[in-house]
C-alpha cells in the first residue's frame, strides 16, 4: 500500500514537473520582427518589414482600452475569470462541431490562442488538448495584461500584417492608441479568420460581423448609444496605407529587427525635410542633386533632424545614398578646430598676425580663395575670412599629428591613415569627414563631452566669438544689429567644386548642411557660402528661440596684449589693452614687431600688407639685423617644377623679392653665376636645370638675401 502510494505520489511529481516545464520561457523565441523607429515622444518615424516578410511589429507590453474590450467581448468574454481554459466554451463547441459535421467554432481562450500562434501546429484534438494544457501553465507564469499584449501582438490581421500595431498602421494609419471604438472592433474581428476575410475582400461579411460586435460593446456597457450610432456609419478601410516614412536614412541605420526611440523630434523633422526638398528641388535647376542636413540638440546631444538625402521622389543617380553619414572632403569646415586648439596651447592669442604670404612647402602652394595674399592677418579675422595661407601656417606651428589626433578625439572617425598621408593638406579639405560627426564636434563646443579635446572656456568663447562674424548669405551684420539672430557658423567647399558645407552652432543647436552631388563631380559656383549656408539659416529659423548667446567666462588669465600685432605686449610696444586670455597664453610670445615704438613688419609680409592698410608706414631703417630685402617666391627649400610652353619646351619661373625701398638697385646670382640688375619692381624670370640650387641678391648696401631651392626633374 505504501510502495503504491508513493508510485502514485512520484508520478505526480513527474507530471507536476512536466507541466511546469512544458512552456518555453519565451514563447515567441526566434520570432522576426520589423525594425519601428520612433520619435522622441514615441511617434512613428519609419518601419522596415520583417526578415520573413510580414509586417509584425516588436511586442509591447500594453494594449490600448478600446481594443482590449473589443478582443475579450469578441473572443472571449470570461478571459478574466477562466484560469486559461473555460470547459463551458470546449463543450459548446465540441456541441456546434457535432451538430455542424465539421469544425464551426474552436472554443479556444484567448490564452490557448497565444499558444497555438507560437506553436505553428496543425489544428486537431491533439493539439487542442496540448494548447490547453499549455494555456494553463502560461496563466500561472504571466499576468492577463500580458497574456493579452502577447496576443495582439502575434494575431495575425491578414495578408502580410501581423499584430495589432502593425495592423493599426497598415488599416488606418495610425498607432492603436488613437484608433475609434469602430477601428478598434474592425481589429478584434480580423484575427478570427484573417485568411479569408480582411479589408480587401469579403467587405460585407467584415461589416457586418464588426457591427454584430459593436452591439455587443454597447449590451456590455463599455459603449453608449451616441458612440455606437456614430461607430456603426463608419466605413471599413480601403487599401492598405503605405507607413510612416520620416528620417528615413536615419531609420535605416537603426537596429535590426527592433522598436528603437530616437530623440528625432517628429514636428521639426517634417518641416526640416519640407525646407530642404524645396532647397535641393531648386539647386537641382542649377546641376547640385543633393543635400544634407542634421541638427542637434546641445542639451542632450541627441539629433532631433536628420536629412541623409533630400528630395527623394526626384529621379537621379545617388537618391539613396545618406550623404549626411558619407565620408566627403572637408573643404575648410575644419579651420576652427585649429584655431580653438592653437588658442587653448598658447601658440597664438586671438588678435595674432598670422602670416599671410606665399608660401611652397615641398611643392605644396596653397592659395586663398580670392588669390591674394594679405602680408598680416589677425588670426580671429583669418578664421572669419576662411583664409588657407594663414591656415597653413598655423597648422605647419601646431603640428599635423597632433592636430591629426585631436580631430580624431574629436569624433570624427574618417581619418583612418597615418598623419603624414594628409600632411599640411588636412586643413584645406586634404581629408574626408561626415556631415554627421564633424556638426557633432562642432556641438562640442558647446556640449563638452567627455573626451571632447578643446575644453578651455576661453578658447571656445574665442572661437565661437570669431565664428560669429563670418559673412552671412543676407549680408547683415549681427554685431550691429542685435535683433538678428546670432549662429557662429563656418563654411567650407572642397576643391574642384565637389562639396559645400555650412554648420552653424547656437547655445541650443548645431546645424550641419552639405551640398553637392553624391557622385562627386564638381559644379561651379558649389560654395559653402552661396548653396549650403542660406539653407543653415532657413533651418536655423525653424528652431525655437535660443538661451541667452554665450558670454566671455572670464576664467582665464588676465594680460596685456600689443593692439598692432596681437602678441602680449613687449617693452616697446607703445600701446597695449588688457585682456582675458585662455590659460595658456602667458607661454605665448611676445610682439616681434615693435622696434623704438614703431611698428615694422618684414619686408615679405610688409610687401603684401601695405595694398590693404595705407595707414601703415614702413620704418625709415629697420630693426638691428634685420636684412630690408626678402624672397616672396620661392620660399627656402621649395621643390619647384618648370611649366611647359606652347610648344613643349620648357618655361621660366617668376622669382620675387621684396624691399623695403624698391629704388635700392639689387643684384642677382645663380649658383655664383651673376644674372643681372633689377630695380624698383625686383623680379627675375630663370629656368635653372633640374636639381638643388642657390639664389643669391645684394643690394647696393651690401645687404643679401638668398634663398635654396630644387627644381625637379619631371615638367609641369
Amino acid at each position: 500500500m505504501k510502495r503504491r502510494y508513493r508510485i502514485i505520489l512520484i508520478l505526480a511529481g513527474v507530471l507536476l514537473t512536466g507541466w511546469l516545464l512544458c512552456l518555453k520561457r519565451d514563447l515567441f523565441k526566434g520570432t522576426p520582427y520589423s525594425t519601428v523607429v520612433t520619435d522622441r515622444s514615441g511617434e512613428l518615424l519609419g518601419a522596415r518589414v520583417a526578415a520573413d516578410g510580414q509586417w509584425r511589429f516588436p511586442p509591447c507590453d500594453t494594449v490600448p482600452e478600446r481594443y482590449a474590450k473589443a478582443v475579450v467581448q469578441f473572443e472571449d468574454r470570461h478571459f478574466y475569470w477562466h484560469p486559461g481554459v473555460n470547459p463551458v466554451s470546449l463543450v459548446r463547441a465540441l456541441v456546434q462541431n457535432i451538430r455542424a459535421g465539421h469544425v464551426e467554432s474552436g472554443g479556444s481562450t484567448l490564452t490557448m490562442q497565444v499558444i497555438r500562434i507560437s506553436r505553428h501546429r496543425e489544428r486537431t484534438l491533439w493539439q487542442k488538448g496540448i494548447e490547453a494544457i499549455q494555456a494553463l501553465r502560461l496563466e500561472l507564469g504571466c499576468s492577463k495584461k500580458k497574456i493579452l499584449a502577447l496576443y495582439a501582438s502575434h494575431a495575425p490581421f491578414g495578408g502580410n500584417v501581423v499584430g495589432l500595431d502593425a495592423a493599426s498602421w497598415r488599416y488606418f494609419g495610425r498607432p492603436p492608441s488613437e484608433l475609434s471604438w469602430a477601428e478598434a472592433a474592425t481589429l478584434a474581428v480580423l484575427p478570427n479568420a484573417p485568411s479569408s476575410m480582411h479589408p480587401g475582400k469579403q467587405r460585407d461579411a467584415l461589416l457586418e460581423k464588426r457591427n454584430r460586435l459593436l452591439l455587443r460593446l454597447l449590451k456590455h456597457g463599455d459603449i453608449d448609444e451616441a458612440i455606437y450610432e456614430t461607430a456603426i456609419t463608419e466605413p471599413l478601410p480601403d487599401s492598405p496605407h503605405p507607413l510612416p516614412s520620416l528620417a528615413r536614412h536615419y531609420v535605416e541605420k537603426q537596429p535590426r529587427g527592433k522598436r528603437t526611440q530616437t530623440g528625432i523630434d517628429i514636428h521639426l523633422q517634417r518641416q526640416v525635410e519640407v525646407l530642404t526638398d524645396r532647397w535641393s528641388d531648386d539647386l537641382a535647376l542649377s546641376g547640385i542633386a543633393d543635400l544634407a542636413a542634421v541638427i542637434i540638440d546641445n542639451h542632450s546631444g541627441e539629433i532631433i533632424a536628420y536629412v541623409g538625402n533630400a528630395s527623394p521622389e526626384r529621379k537621379r543617380s545617388g537618391v539613396e545614398v545618406d550623404i549626411a553619414d558619407a565620408p566627403r572632403s572637408t573643404g575648410s569646415i575644419l579651420k576652427p578646430f585649429l584655431f580653438c586648439a592653437a588658442l587653448q596651447d598658447g601658440i597664438i592669442l586671438p588678435g595674432t598676425l598670422i602670416k599671410d604670404t606665399p608660401v611652397n612647402l615641398s611643392g605644396f602652394t596653397p592659395q586663398n580663395f580670392d588669390l591674394q595674399f594679405h602680408g598680416a592677418v589677425p588670426a580671429s579675422e583669418a578664421l572669419a575670412r576662411s583664409l588657407n595661407v594663414p591656415a597653413v601656417h598655423l597648422l605647419r606651428e601646431f603640428g599635423v599629428p597632433r592636430f591629426h589626433q585631436l580631430l580624431r578625439d574629436a569624433g570624427l572617425t574618417t581619418l583612418t591613415k597615418d598623419a603624414s598621408h594628409y600632411g599640411l593638406a588636412l586643413i584645406l579639405g586634404g581629408a574626408e569627414g561626415r556631415l554627421s560627426e564633424i556638426t557633432r564636434a562642432y556641438a562640442g563646443f558647446v556640449m563638452q563631452p567627455k573626451g571632447f579635446p578643446l575644453t578651455d572656456p576661453e578658447a571656445i568663447w574665442y572661437t565661437l566669438d570669431a565664428l560669429k562674424g563670418v559673412s552671412r548669405p543676407d549680408e547683415i551684420d549681427p554685431r550691429l544689429i542685435t535683433s538678428v539672430r546670432k549662429v557662429s557658423w563656418k563654411t567650407g567647399t572642397s576643391y574642384g567644386f565637389r562639396d559645400a558645407w555650412a554648420v552653424g552652432v547656437t547655445p541650443d543647436y548645431a546645424i550641419g548642411v552639405w551640398c553637392g552631388n553624391a557622385d562627386g563631380h564638381g559644379v561651379p559656383g558649389l560654395t559653402g557660402a552661396r548653396t549650403a549656408g542660406p539653407v543653415l539659416f532657413d533651418l536655423l529659423n525653424l528652431l525655437p528661440e535660443d538661451s541667452p548667446w554665450f558670454e566671455d567666462p572670464m576664467v582665464g588669465i588676465v594680460a596685456e596684449v600689443c593692439p598692432a600685432s596681437g602678441h602680449l605686449a613687449g617693452t616697446e610696444c607703445p600701446e597695449r589693452v588688457t585682456c582675458v586670455l585662455p590659460r595658456k597664453a602667458q607661454e605665448s610670445s611676445a610682439c616681434p614687431y615693435h622696434n623704438g615704438g614703431v611698428f615694422s613688419l618684414p619686408p615679405v609680409m610688409e610687401w603684401y600688407y601695405k595694398p590693404f592698410h595705407p595707414e601703415y608706414t614702413p620704418p625709415e631703417k629697420p630693426k638691428q639685423n634685420e636684412a630690408p630685402l626678402q624672397f616672396i617666391y620661392p620660399e627656402p627649400g621649395s621643390i619647384l617644377y618648370l611649366p611647359r610652353q606652347m610648344d613643349g619646351s620648357p618655361g621660366g619661373i617668376v622669382f620675387s623679392l621684396a624691399h623695403r625701398h624698391p629704388e635700392m638697385p639689387v643684384w642677382w646670382h645663380l649658383d655664383g653665376d651673376y644674372l643681372g640688375e633689377t630695380k624698383f619692381i625686383h623680379e627675375m624670370t630663370l629656368s635653372p636645370s633640374p636639381g638643388k640650387h642657390v639664389l643669391l641678391t645684394v643690394d647696393g648696401d651690401g645687404n643679401t638675401a638668398s634663398v635654396s631651392f630644387t627644381i625637379a626633374e619631371n615638367l609641369k
